[in-house]
């Protein structure tokens, strides 16, 4: 994997700007906060958050691939807010599942999810060599 990042720009904080790479293409549909069985077991963000990404592991493991074979990942939150004042740790909860790998990102605020208790759904790109 080869992280695309013009020399002249500032570094991003917890995500690239750009991914290469080639070998066996993953898509995960959007994971939101309850387990395996459809339950949620918290209302909280960061919980809600930690849920989701491990769903993406979990999913990801099926095809043989591994946290760090993710190239993009994409956040929709209810609120914008709660995300950004999550920051720190937020950041502990992703590198507690995801680890010190930071692929594309792109989070986006909306309106609502499908679940009416889904604080966040993340969707999930990899790339297994």
């Amino acid at each position: 994997m080869q992280i695309l990042q013009p020399p002249s720009w500032a570094r991003p904080k917890g995500y690239s700007n750009g991914v290469a790479s080639s070998g066996k293409l993953v898509f995960i549909s959007g994971q939101i906060g309850w387990d395996g069985q459809g339950q949620f077991q918290t209302s909280d963000f960061l919980e809600q958050s930690r849920q989701a990404l491990e769903n993406i592991v979990a999913i990801l493991a099926e095809a043989g691939g591994k946290p760090e074979h993710i190239t993009r990942l994409t956040w929709y939150v209810v609120d914008k807010r709660e995300y950004l004042d999550s920051g720190k740790a937020l950041g502990e909860v992703y590198r507690a599942v995801i680890g010190k790998h930071y692929p594309a990102m792109t989070a986006v605020q909306v309106t609502a999810l499908m679940e009416d208790a889904a604080r966040v759904e993340i969707e999930a790109t990899a790339v297994i060599p």
